[in-house]
């Protein structure tokens, strides 16, 4: 199993949900997040002041699926979030150990 961890820009989400789910991802965890990378944020004018943004917001997904799957997961995720533009977000992929279905006891694969 895989857990890929996403942050994209947030007005990506809906786009990148329906996608996923079109190929069959079952579910995934969503947090709103700031942060900064090569786009070290931007300065705003606020009521004639200027000031800087130093975290940008975005959206962390973290989706854990088959080993199969993730190569297919990853590769949408980066083509419908994708804006050519400077700020489109990183994808990481970790291994995961174990899982487990809190309801039913189920574990792993039968878990996601």
């Amino acid at each position: 199993m895989k857990l890929i961890i996403a942050a994209i820009k947030p007005f990506k989400l809906e786009e990148v949900r329906e996608a996923l789910t079109s190929i069959g991802v079952r579910g995934m965890m969503v947090t709103e997040i700031k942060g900064f990378g090569s786009q070290s944020g931007h300065t705003e004018i606020y009521r004639g002041a200027e000031y800087a943004v130093n975290f940008v917001p975005k959206v962390k997904l973290e989706i854990v699926v088959s080993a199969a799957m993730a190569e297919q997961v990853v590769d949408t995720i980066s083509s419908v979030a994708k804006t050519d533009k400077i700020g489109d977000g990183k994808i990481f992929v970790l291994d995961v150990e174990s899982a487990m279905r809190v309801r039913t006891g189920e574990t792993n694969d039968d878990a996601l």
